[in-house]
């Protein structure tokens, strides 16, 4: 109780702890919950260049303005000048119609439709991409159709040349195509496991700082797993409730969906702090220098983003980097909020990624048989 006592009197002098254990994760949370609040951005500003000014033509311009992902906001003379608007950022990219382009199509001469989206802005120019390829295909399907009836072929035998494969899309886990679902608890789990890695740090190394280890020791009766447990469970309290508002704010506020069960999530996220103050106490334990041990964990807190499988699968990474991704505890809590709340798979089938996260408390527990004697003579290298 006495070590208890000194933790929490610690806790109370350094702000430190209240902004890195509850509002830096909830700040994340909230940010990507409000910019990614429509699910899926809409309406990209692009640019099209009528070089035909044709009834077939105005026709692909007004097609162009009423597809969903397309928001048309202007039309350029020239391919320079809708690259220029591109390059000062008013669109994302330009559609080109070529002139002549009614006469050689109804012809049957091939005219080439043009399309540049700027990829510099990952996902605007991805989904102007997709707008303007879905209108180039309908235009060229169209364009096909009428020289078709002109030739006089049935629409029966029209629609099985224009679409011999008859394809259904189905999305499974998230059909609404929703960003949020996806990137918040990504960028919300990554920034809560980066906070308490360095949390953990903070807390341990600045005992060996400021000299004051030996005390804490002491206040313990000398037993170190007695004042590791002093030290770690108010943080391991404090960072459980912050997960579970975190969980609260994805599936209670937001409404995201949940096909599996939400105690289990619960538990995974309980496991998931330990996992993460077992992994950083095990960075101090090797290395028990506030300095080394902070950029450990800073880095590797940071690279998790990466390869913890987020937005690059890990099975398509060289072996070399995708090996790190097995020592994140953010990776399995992904998995486990992946298979159980979007794809609704039983606790059954996730069972190993929570025996992964139990791992890393059992070898702190061996790392922690060299960290009583940097404690009991603290030494501190800038």
């Amino acid at each position: 109780m006495a070590g208890l006592r000194r933790e929490f009197r610690r806790m109370g002098k350094s702000r430190a702890y209240l902004f890195g254990m509850i509002f830096v994760p909830v700040l994340v949370a909230v940010t990507f919950l409000s910019l990614l609040g429509e699910g899926l951005p809409r309406r990209v500003p692009t640019t099209v260049v009528d070089l035909d000014h044709t009834p077939l033509s105005r026709s692909v311009v007004r097609t162009l303005n009423s597809n969903e992902m397309i928001d048309l906001v202007g039309e350029a003379e020239s391919y320079d000048a809708a690259l220029a608007q591109v390059r000062r950022g008013e669109s994302f990219g330009f559609f080109v119609i070529p002139a002549n382009f009614e006469k050689d199509a109804l012809s049957l001469r091939t005219p080439t439709l043009s399309y540049y989206t700027n990829m510099t802005y990952f996902v605007p120019g991805t989904l102007a991409f997709k707008g303007f390829k879905t209108i180039a295909v309908t235009v060229s399907g169209g364009v096909v159709k009428t020289a078709l009836q002109d030739l006089g072929v049935s629409d029966q035998a029209m629609a099985g040349l224009l679409q011999p494969v008859s394809i259904d899309n189905y999305e499974l886990g998230n059909p609404w195509m929703n960003y949020s679902i996806y990137l918040t608890p990504s960028f919300a789990i990554g920034a809560f496991a980066l906070m308490i890695l360095l949390m953990t740090v903070y807390s341990i190394t600045m005992e060996i700082k400021d000299g004051t280890s030996p005390g804490w020791l002491r206040t313990c009766g000398g037993h170190l797993p007695t004042a590791l447990l002093s030290k770690m469970l108010p943080h391991t309290a404090i960072y459980v409730a912050t997960g579970t508002l975190l969980l609260w704010l994805l599936f209670g506020y937001a409404h995201f969906p949940s096909h599996g069960s939400l105690l289990w999530l619960w538990i995974g996220m309980v496991l998931f702090v330990i996992a993460n103050q077992a992994f950083a106490l095990t960075i101090v334990c090797l290395l028990p220098n506030p300095r080394l041990s902070f950029s450990i964990c800073a880095l590797f807190g940071v690279l998790t983003f990466s390869f913890a499988g987020f937005s690059f699968p890990v099975e398509s990474m060289y072996g070399g980097v995708g090996v790190f991704s097995w020592l994140a505890p953010t990776r399995y809590l992904f998995l486990i909020y992946i298979n159980n709340a979007l794809n609704g798979y039983s606790v059954w089938f996730v069972r190993w990624w929570f025996v992964a996260l139990l791992a890393f408390p059992a070898v702190a527990a061996l790392a922690t048989l060299r960290l009583k004697k940097a404690l009991e003579h603290p030494v501190y290298v800038p």
